[in-house]
């Protein structure tokens, strides 16, 4: 089969647009000293977006506790900021995914998108106000350490993936609007990030996903629901004061860096990248305790913990699931994956330790293999 073009003229296109308003506001609009002034978040996000670009964490992961935990900002700060940062981080990365025509779970990401659009809407207005700063903080530092821990004794299994089981395209479509509405009301409302890791991980748990399918899944449904999330908040609820500073020094450096992440973890690991995230996850699960151990208290500390733990019984029901489903459709071809690999796609059966290869018409079909590059 033919190799497919790439469009990537179309990244460099949004680039130029980018770079050019960027560009508007510092020199002619005069926000170069403002600019200036917030380095340290250009910095921070250097990394940050890279992070957004080849794990399924939003560079607010990064930059939600730089400035929430390090510089001593409000949680409300660090959420707005994120969905700000991301939208042009995130939106760069999907743009960048898609011309290079990446795999996607295509119909998932589709029903996520429908259920965020609605959850996170939602979650702005009547949930995210009720939640203290102290709890959104805890909520972040919970979450990603059930993510982070889960990684490092799971990595192994979950990085073995390949292709993805399905019961169908209505199956999947639920999933997704499930997620999608239940994670965008919750925890991308309130901290601002967090929806593409939930997303993630009903692929790699639920349908044993590939992490070549997996990762650039959620990383386009971050984008979406960051665009959605700071276009509603700017134009009917406010952002918090201080977002468009930092957003002015971060989003030069984050509309490159995360698009290099998507790029430079083909070539170093993913397994690799996500084991280091993975500690930095725990880590600042430990920072945060740490930091607001007198707000916490030894009962705060404790139910936190607690928390930890049951976020990670969820998502191990969730992988047992998904090994029920791997063993009711053992002869099921990857259900979306590249048109380069379509004619050698193999899905492993890990329960009868076989491999089932992919029909060889299923291109031409459309069932049960989708092209990635034709949503």
């Amino acid at each position: 089969m033919n190799r497919p073009r790439s469009r990537l003229w179309i990244w460099f296109g949004w680039l130029i647009l980018f770079y050019s308003v960027w560009a508007w506001l510092v020199f002619v609009e005069g926000g170069w000293p403002v600019a200036k002034a917030h380095w340290p978040m250009a910095m921070a996000m250097a990394f940050g977006s890279y992070v957004a670009g080849s794990t399924p964490m939003g560079g607010g992961t990064v930059g939600f506790p730089v400035l929430v935990l390090f510089f001593e900002q409000p949680a409300t700060l660090g959420r707005d900021f994120s969905f700000a940062v991301q939208a042009i981080g995130m939106t760069s990365a999907s743009i960048f995914i898609m011309a290079r025509r990446q795999p996607l779970a295509w119909v998932m990401l589709k029903g996520a998108a429908l259920g965020s659009l609605v959850g996170t809407i939602f979650g702005i207005l009547f949930i995210a106000p009720l939640v203290p700063s102290l709890w959104i903080k805890v909520l972040f530092a919970v979450v990603w350490a059930s993510f982070g821990v889960l990684h490092l004794y799971r990595i192994g299994e979950i990085a073995s993936h390949s292709g993805m089981t399905s019961p169908g395209e209505q199956w999947d479509f639920r999933v997704g609007l499930v997620v999608g509405l239940l994670s965008g009301a919750t925890v991308a409302a309130v901290t601002g990030v967090g929806i593409d890791m939930v997303l993630y991980a009903a692929l790699v748990l639920l349908c044993r996903a590939d992490l070549k399918i997996a990762i650039p899944t959620s990383v386009v449904i971050m984008a979406f629901t960051s665009l959605i999330g700071i276009a509603f908040k700017n134009m009917f609820t406010g952002v918090e004061a201080g977002v468009y500073e930092n957003w002015l020094a971060a989003a030069p450096v984050v509309a490159l860096g995360a698009p290099l992440g998507a790029f430079a973890v083909g070539l170093i690991g993913r397994k690799p990248t996500l084991l280091f995230v993975a500690v930095l996850c725990v880590g600042q699960f430990v920072w945060t305790c740490y930091a607001e151990r007198m707000a916490l208290g030894g009962m705060g500390m404790a139910l936190a913990v607690a928390a930890v733990v049951l976020a990670l019984f969820g998502l191990e029901r969730l992988r047992a699931w998904g090994k029920v489903l791997g063993r009711e459709s053992p002869g099921r071809a990857p259900h979306f994956i590249s048109d380069l690999d379509a004619p050698h796609a193999m899905l492993a059966d890990t329960e009868k330790g076989s491999a089932v290869k992919a029909p060889a018409d299923a291109t031409a079909t459309g069932t049960p293999t989708k092209c990635a590059a034709e949503p």
